[in-house]
């Protein structure tokens, strides 16, 4: 196999940059690179990736190229993205918290939907954890290195988050996670009438292969390529070409509902990464289509926020559970579409 380790010029220091390695399909149709990396890098705009190709950091098959390059079938790529040095990701910064509980051992907090809740590539400041840090001093590390955190939710999913403050609670609290013992409800608006009334979604959870931002749902013999998944849904009001449901985990995938609520026909309302974001249900009037555009303008993101959290104190054994109202641009959204839905009975 031949190898393609970009040569990277004396000047480059390794260690300032962020390394994304990816290999074309079998079936990959000539595609411009800067439109390919859209899919495959989080967070990535399209300029940012065109400086990287500008700067001699995009390499095909060992070649550095421009962001012109039309990737081809078995294509290695591989990216270089300029960040801070790693000790300087973890920045304290004066960010307001919902705090909703707090004790000697852990905080509940109300995440609001856009921030992010770790840095990562393109988010390395206004973070849950920049904010968390400021706040709180000696916070222990998870096994992926990041203070206080338990569990994490999506950035345009808005709700509830338990956070660890000593060692005994983060390895508690992770274990009933880990162990399905946490309770954890969302409240979601979605595309169509979800013809049950309640029902179970199981099937594993991977990386799409053609769509590293996205994941999908795989069955039968391709299910190894995910992780065993399992959601429980129950219909809360049907809003004409709209759907209010609730979700309850009993794993944590990562965008679990978005993916099954997709995988059984029903894709989140305005949920852009997978295609909630256009007018997939209803008619073809443009009052109609005025009025989607007005709902997509009230709630700027998917439609999901975590509700309800539960679980065991990791030190007194009492179970607890904390509810946040749906927010209000969730909430606004929702009065719309009843609206909307007592003229189309």
């Amino acid at each position: 196999m031949e190898d393609y380790t970009p040569k990277l010029p004396d000047k480059k220091d390794n260690s300032l940059y962020e390394h994304y390695s990816f290999t074309a399909e079998k079936g990959q149709s000539p595609l411009r690179i800067d439109k390919y990396l859209m899919n495959f890098v989080e967070n990535a705009t399209r300029n940012k990736i065109q400086a990287a190709a500008k700067s001699g950091n995009i390499y095909v098959n060992g070649n550095p190229v421009k962001s012109n390059y039309k990737v081809k079938a078995n294509d290695v790529i591989k990216v270089l993205f300029e960040h801070p040095p790693h000790e300087n990701l973890l920045i304290a910064e004066d960010i307001a918290i919902d705090v909703v509980y707090e004790d000697d051992d852990l905080l509940v907090v109300n995440k609001p939907a856009g921030m992010v809740v770790h840095p990562g590539h393109g988010n390395y400041s206004g973070t849950l954890i920049n904010a968390l840090i400021f706040h709180f001093d000696n916070l222990p590390n998870n096994s992926s290195e990041r203070p206080g955190l338990v569990h994490r939710i999506d950035k345009d999913t808005s709700g509830l988050l338990v956070v660890a403050k000593t060692e005994m609670a983060m390895a508690h609290l992770s274990k009933q996670f880990k162990d399905k013992t946490s309770e954890r409800e969302y409240v979601a608006i979605v595309w169509g009438d979800v013809k049950e009334n309640e029902g179970t979604i199981e099937g594993h959870i991977g990386r799409h292969p053609k769509n590293r931002l996205q994941n999908i749902v795989y069955l039968g013999e391709d299910k190894e390529k995910g992780k065993p998944a399992v959601t429980h849904f129950k219909v809360l009001e049907r809003l004409g070409y709209v759907t209010l449901v609730t979700c309850k985990l009993e794993t944590g995938r990562t965008h679990q509902i978005r993916v099954h609520m997709k995988h059984i026909g029903h894709i989140l309302f305005n949920d852009e990464r997978y295609g909630g974001n256009l007018i997939l249900k209803g008619t073809t009037f443009t009052k109609y289509k005025q009025f989607v555009d007005n709902c997509f303008r009230i709630l700027p993101r998917q439609a999901l926020h975590a509700k309800t959290l539960g679980f065991e104190h990791p030190k007194t054994g009492e179970f607890l559970r904390f509810e946040t109202p749906v927010p209000e641009d969730m909430q606004n959204c929702i009065e719309k579409w009843k609206d909307y839905s007592k003229h189309i009975q």
